[in-house]
């Protein structure tokens, strides 16, 4: 008979392994919205974070397509040197990935922690799997939503941030400074770390320019005002502008329970428990 421990670690590995495969190839940001969106409506609309990354996977579409175009352009300093231009490119190329790389692990781990908190977020041993603070955070939302209450505005806030944190501190982070390390093109390099995000839900994308992406207290301070520009909003009105990217189907917006459920389908996933209210 498997031991409570075993139980946890093979669970945990196996929705992991499922979150993997949704989360598709690094390229599959439209895809890696919709899993993203599952997870907000799964909760009940109470987990809020998941609805924003999926924002940031729309957004970064866009966004990615036009750097590689700008590069490219900016790359006819090299003309007279092929070989210095194709590694430029290719250095341009390995950031981008490195930024859609970051955006699938994270997506993963989302995934993984709700799901897993979800099944086993009381069992002793959970913390081994998830850090205390955001399995305090999860266990809150999965409480709310068992016994049919809402999250309250400051609970939403709070399990907002402890994943924010959490993420920034384990994945983005360390995954931003190997890419600015990699990448020899000091003019992509200013350019990248001055982005001015533009989720279609914002009133105004003035207070969202970096001054530097690299600084960990600057992404913080944008990822909570990117929150707080959510709440302001409604909800509602930030799922509803998921449409405005122009990337996910049609198919999402008539039913975005079947569009995933389908999705799990075509990856010989096993059914999954709908959202609950």
């Amino acid at each position: 008979m498997d031991s409570d421990g075993d139980t946890l670690t093979r669970d945990h590995q196996r929705i992991h392994q499922e979150a993997t495969l949704l989360a598709g190839a690094i390229t599959n940001l439209g895809q890696r919205a919709s899993v993203y969106h599952h997870l907000f409506e799964c909760s009940g609309g109470r987990n809020v974070f998941p609805l924003i990354a999926a924002h940031g996977a729309l957004w970064g579409a866009g966004y990615f397509a036009l750097g590689m175009r700008v590069g490219a352009l900016l790359s006819a300093q090299f003309l007279f040197s092929p070989a210095l231009r194709q590694d430029k490119l290719r250095q341009l190329h390995a950031f981008a990935d490195a930024f859609r790389e970051i955006n699938r692990q994270v997506c993963v781990e989302a995934y993984t922690a709700y799901h897993f908190s979800r099944l086993h977020g009381q069992a002793q041993g959970a913390t081994r799997f998830l850090q205390p603070r955001l399995l305090a955070a999860l266990d809150a939302c999965h409480r709310a939503q068992a016994l049919g209450e809402p999250l309250s505005q400051p609970e939403r806030r709070e399990l907002f941030e402890a994943f924010f944190l959490w993420e920034q501190a384990a994945i983005v982070g360390p995954a931003v400074e190997r890419a600015l390390a990699a990448l020899d093109w000091p003019l992509i390099r200013q350019v990248a770390l001055r982005p001015r995000i533009e989720f279609a839900y914002f009133p105004s994308s003035r207070d969202m320019k970096f001054a530097d992406f690299a600084s960990t207290a600057e992404r913080i301070e944008k990822g909570m005002r990117a929150y707080e520009l959510a709440e302001r909003a409604g909800l509602d009105r930030v799922e509803h502008a998921l449409r405005d990217y122009g990337v996910l189907p049609a198919a999402f917006f008539r039913d975005s329970l079947a569009h995933f459920r389908e999705l799990r389908q075509r990856l010989d996933l096993p059914a999954q428990c709908p959202a609950t209210g």
